[in-house]
């Protein structure tokens, strides 16, 4: 799936991944490939990037939303910083 994370400023990441685990309101979630549609809140916490089975990555971020489209994670952030 494709995975973008926006800020205000820039572009923070944009690039193929196996699926990305967010901090939502009510909790912890995760998107993976083909994914249904869904839009959700954000709360400041820890983006973690699946690169694949093995690898992650991961970004702090403030409050945001993210939509899940067409197996394409959209995340809008007020910011983030790699962790």
């Amino acid at each position: 799936m494709k995975l973008e994370i926006l800020t205000p400023e820039k572009k923070i990441f944009s690039g193929d991944v196996y699926g990305v685990q967010l901090p939502g309101i009510s909790g912890l979630f995760e998107v993976l490939d083909k994914h249904a549609p869904l839009v959700s809140a954000l709360k400041t916490g820890t983006l973690k990037i699946l690169n694949d089975k093995n690898n992650t990555s991961a970004y702090l971020i403030q409050s945001g939303f993210v939509e899940v489209l067409n197996n394409k994670a959209t995340v809008l952030v007020e910011g983030a910083t790699e962790q």
